[in-house]
């Protein structure tokens, strides 16, 4: 029976220093940390690396439930692969531990508050942003594509496969300025 750990905080300015700490004094065998964005699964190497190489009876150990996931879907998707494999989950910080029954259920209660956390802090940013732009402080990001490049090209006969190309946009891009451009009759090339 192996205790596999697993770190991961959201940017390179984070450390995994604390975690991989508690995750050792825990008794973790092996532990695998990442820099990756908890809200969404996709690119989570390590993570992966864990679920696939754990076994029936191991035990995977997270210092806290939002190491692991940020949404109560993909916390019962990880959830429900551990358990297909009967491989526990523990959280060090939480009294969460899959292989008891009060565990699995304080760790949907988590999953739901983590969910609504990330849900609030969304809301707060939205505002934010809402505001800075009437207050004027906010434009957004600048523009990748510059329309007058690409109304340049069309004019001297190229396409927008042969424009997105030279101007390495995706061609959808350069299609919706154009008919931004354009009169609604006349289709672009």
């Amino acid at each position: 029976m192996a205790i596999y750990g697993y770190a991961r905080v959201s940017s390179s300015s984070q450390s995994l220093a604390i975690q991989q700490e508690a995750l050792r004094h825990s008794g973790c065998d092996v532990i695998r940390s990442e820099t990756q964005t908890g809200t969404k699964l996709e690119g989570r190497i390590e993570l992966e690396t864990i679920i696939q190489f754990a076994r029936a009876g191991d035990s995977i150990t997270v210092t806290r439930i939002d190491r692991l996931a940020r949404s109560v879907g993909d916390l019962a998707a990880i959830v429900k692969r551990l358990e297909a494999k009967g491989v526990s989950l523990k959280v060090i910080e939480q009294p969460v531990d899959t292989s008891t029954a009060a565990g699995r259920c304080f760790l949907q209660m988590l999953g739901v508050f983590a969910e609504f956390e990330t849900a609030i802090r969304r809301e707060r940013q939205l505002e934010g942003v809402a505001k800075a732009k009437a207050e004027g402080v906010y434009k957004g990001r600048k523009p990748s594509i510059d329309p007058e490049r690409i109304k340049a090209l069309a004019a001297q006969g190229m396409g927008a496969t042969a424009i997105a190309r030279e101007l390495k946009v995706a061609r959808a891009s350069v299609y919706r300025l154009l008919n931004s451009l354009a009169p609604s009759h006349v289709m672009p090339r």
